[in-house]
């Protein structure tokens, strides 16, 4: 395997950001490509190289043709895809190969595995992983799902075979309501994913979304490192992802860890990767997708484990042997990752954008930010609507959670709303101090939650008002005493 010197990051955002980074600290040089509405991406500066990618905002992150076209000019070695856009396309993984690059994720047939959901949980359930009763076959006609759908028992759960982030996936409690939402699943699976392919399986009530991180070399060496918690969703989507999880046992902590990693190593799996199951309430659990690519909250894993994930994925690209030991991995303390996204909680979460007029962003002890955005920039309305994660960590889940609260106080962007007053909410509930997650957390609280944005910035305009005025008085007072 040839040395990767350089790095076509086919990305945007935060997650482009964070491989370029990871590149220089690698010492490799990065190449950032940009859509036209991109142009003033911070990401952009960084890289080492940069251009343009003109025409259709999203065909710029799609066209893997002419982004493969565009790294071999460059002299790029490899490309590393991010998450979402061409991070699991198998057809992009091969192109590369076939062009001479090294794609950094891993090989074209486990990315087709996983992302057909039907195949991969075949598969899965083949070498002794719990899965749900449901189909294997994709479902296309309303009465044989009804049919199944009443075999299995409501209520189930429709979902898109080809795609994943919740898009094409319905909950049907009763026989009367499945073709409304057969419909509906498969309508949205072929806007997103281009195929209206689904299936139905059993679905569990107000279980908890516990996902492994594993990571494997090309020698047969897998590991796992650690799991993380990413119960608290809205509409399928992840809001909160913490490491590890406050609530699970050690006996069914040790198991997901057994049996994710045998599962990789019995299918030959190569880089990173994210095996997700459903815990229910008595601590069953269930596999349900496993992700080809780096994850959103992957920065949690990397806090608590002290491994780089992107720089490991890199190297394994390369062709190196992990550098060690499973029993070398010591996990230290807990960590919570928070979307921080442009929307507006008070009107249905709808999206926001604009520009970010002014920026006071967290920091201190145990605070990370992941984030492209700073004052003054001009957030797209082309994209996926997060526009950074806040991190935070200590040694305990109590001091986790007071860290969440002040970093989330500390952090003001005013230009338009966000669901930074949701995050601030939430760790002042107690269910969430006392880690009692599920699913079904959020369409719980929503409700009673307060959501409107506090004004920080107002607040410290005030003070330094008042001790503007406090100022002027004294000075006033020590002029008045001299004469």
């Amino acid at each position: 395997m040839k040395k990767i010197t350089k790095v076509l990051v086919a990305n945007r955002g935060e997650i482009a950001l964070r491989i370029i980074r990871a590149c220089k600290e690698l010492e490799m040089q990065s190449v950032a490509i940009f859509s036209e509405v991109d142009i003033e991406g911070i990401w952009v500066r960084k890289a080492d190289e940069c251009y343009p990618m003109m025409g259709d905002a999203l065909a710029a992150y799609l066209d893997y043709d002419r982004i493969i076209a565009l790294a071999l000019k460059a002299n790029c070695d490899a490309i590393h895809p991010g998450y979402g856009f061409l991070s699991e396309n198998a057809e992009f993984a091969k192109a590369c190969g076939d062009n001479g690059l090294i794609f950094i994720g891993p090989k074209p047939e486990h990315i087709a595995l996983f992302g057909d959901k039907m195949a991969s949980k075949v598969a899965m359930r083949a070498i002794g992983v719990p899965v749900l009763e449901g189909t294997d076959e994709p479902i296309k006609d309303k009465k044989e799902g009804n049919k199944i759908a009443t075999q299995i028992g409501f209520p189930v759960i429709i979902k898109a075979a080809f795609g994943g982030g919740g898009r094409g996936m319905r909950i049907v409690r009763s026989a009367n309501l499945f073709d409304e939402m057969f419909d509906s699943a498969t309508n949205e699976a072929k806007k997103y994913f281009g195929k209206g392919d689904v299936f139905i399986e059993k679905y569990v009530e107000n279980p908890r979304h516990i996902e492994v991180q594993v990571i494997a070399d090309k020698y047969g060496n897998v590991l796992h490192l650690g799991d993380r918690d990413c119960s608290i969703q809205r509409r399928h989507q992840k809001v909160i992802e913490i490491a590890p999880s406050p609530r699970l046992s050690s006996e069914v902590r040790k198991e997901l860890y057994r049996v994710s990693t045998k599962a990789m190593f019995k299918l030959g799996y190569e880089s990173v990767g994210t095996v997700e199951f459903l815990v229910d309430a008595e601590d069953n659990f269930y596999f349900i997708e496993m992700n080809t690519r780096v994850q959103v909250e992957h920065p949690v894993t990397e806090i608590i484990s002290g491994i780089d994930i992107i720089q490991r994925m890199i190297e394994i690209a390369e062709g190196d042997k992990l550098q060690f030991l499973q029993e070398d991995i010591k996990f230290r303390g807990y960590a919570i990752e928070f979307r921080i996204n442009a929307e507006d909680p008070q009107k249905n979460f709808m999206p926001s954008v604009g520009k970010i007029t002014k920026y006071m962003s967290p920091g201190g002890p145990g605070v990370r930010l992941d984030s492209a955005a700073y004052a003054g920039y001009t957030v797209p309305s082309n994209y996926d609507s997060m526009i950074g994660k806040l991190i935070v960590w200590a040694l305990d889940w109590e001091g986790a959670v007071k860290k969440a609260k002040r970093a989330l106080d500390e952090f003001y962007l005013e230009g338009f709303p966000t669901n930074i007053p949701l995050h601030r909410e939430i760790v002042r509930d107690q269910d969430f101090i006392d880690g009692n997650l599920a699913t079904n957390y959020l369409e719980k609280k929503l409700d009673i939650f307060n959501l409107h944005a506090v004004d920080a910035l107002a607040e410290e305009d005030k003070k330094i008002a008042s001790i503007t005025n406090l100022l002027k008085a004294i000075n006033a007072n020590k002029m008045t005493t001299r004469h």
